[in-house]
């Protein structure tokens, strides 16, 4: 009877004492989370409650397996096994409280700051950091649970003993992770992009959408995703539009016929501009750059608050530009001219010398006429 009671007291017992303490735990976190509304920590760090629960009762079952007397013959593999989710739970409960102590930090500064910026730089920081405690935690867990072997002390004794050589042959073969690793740190603490920054690499506009210590994600306006190493940002140039400011100033280029009515196209560009709820009202213009022979090409400036409207007004103004010549001034669309081949000077169509060329050139016939 006694080999029957003393392992349900002991395990029962163990359970029992891990619920009520991880629920008394719980209840205490939900007030304080009551009366502390203004922080987001004891919410954040409920999340924890499930690796809490697991460490206590394996703390519990490790602590009394020998008096439990269950398998004895087993014991040594089973407190073995105990002692490996200890660690691994004890390094999940560890990186739940690091991340809750993050993430409010994060919050905090969110709600005190205005500048998009600022926050988007402290949030590329703040998920960095959490990744490397994550891997530090995460290796000095896999370090300690091998440590639990006695095979592993050995081979980790005479891994430090030739630490140096390791360390040489390491650095050799992983320098391209280390180098990413580095260019990752720097990107975070550099400031040089965040996460939100709008940036053009290899000719990509699209929106950072992702950051860690080895790669990032731009994500393109027709939602494709591109990965590159960090190391990418640190070596070679790219462009951020979101540093120093998002407003942006963009160009429209048309071609025009040379007898186009510039002082009413600049009123058009004007209404145009005002009726078009993504430009920001700082300015416009409409000026010529450039004359051939045909043509004159016309820009148009014009201005929004960020990259995503920058674009919308671009379109709209071309749009609405062309349907107004199209409708009002056609005669200023770009037009091919036809005409006959001019003879040289002193040549008759039926006498001496040359023959002259009376082809034509073919185009199509010039409908349009000015008034």
């Amino acid at each position: 009877m006694e080999n029957v009671l003393r392992p349900l007291i002991v395990v029962g017992g163990s359970v029992v004492l891990t619920l009520v303490i991880g629920w008394a735990v719980d209840r205490t976190m939900r007030r304080i989370d009551d009366r502390h509304s203004e922080t987001p920590l004891w919410g954040l760090l409920r999340r924890a409650r499930i690796p809490f629960q697991v460490v206590l009762l394996t703390a519990f079952l490790r602590g009394s397996y020998d008096q439990a007397r269950i398998f004895p013959s087993h014991s040594s593999a089973i407190g073995r096994a105990l002692t490996l989710v200890l660690i691994g739970s004890a390094a999940w409960l560890v990186v739940r409280i690091a991340a809750a102590i993050v993430e409010t930090s994060y919050a905090r500064y969110a709600s005190t700051h205005r500048d998009p910026a600022r926050v988007r730089r402290v949030r590329t920081q703040v998920s960095l950091i959490m990744r490397v405690v994550t891997a530090i935690v995460g290796v000095v867990a896999i370090a300690a649970m091998l440590f639990t072997f006695p095979a592993m002390r050995a081979a980790g004794a005479s891994l430090l003993a030739s630490a140096g050589i390791l360390g040489i042959v390491a650095g050799v073969a992983a320098q391209s992770t280390l180098g990413n690793l580095f260019a990752g740190m720097q990107i975070a603490f550099g400031d040089m992009v965040r996460l939100g920054d709008v940036v053009v690499v290899d000719g990509e506009w699209g929106t950072v959408d992702e950051i860690t210590l080895t790669f990032l994600t731009v994500r393109t306006w027709d939602e494709r995703r591109i990965t590159m190493p960090v190391s990418y940002f640190t070596s070679k140039p790219f462009e951020n539009w979101s540093r120093g400011g998002i407003q942006m100033t963009g160009t429209v280029f048309l071609h025009v016929d040379h007898s186009t009515p510039l002082e009413a196209m600049r009123e058009r560009l004007r209404d145009i501009l005002r009726e078009c709820p993504a430009w920001d009202g700082r300015h416009y213009d409409l000026t010529v750059t450039d004359s051939t022979p045909t043509t004159m090409e016309l820009r148009a400036l014009v201005t929004a608050k960020d990259p995503d409207d920058l674009w919308t007004v671009r379109v709209t103004v071309r749009e609405h530009l062309l349907r107004w010549l199209t409708e009002h001034h056609p005669y200023a669309l770009p037009r091919v001219n036809t005409a006959d081949a001019i003879l040289p000077p002193g040549t008759l169509p039926d006498g001496p010398g040359p023959r002259p060329n009376r082809s034509r050139i073919h185009s199509p016939p010039r409908t349009d006429r000015a008034p």
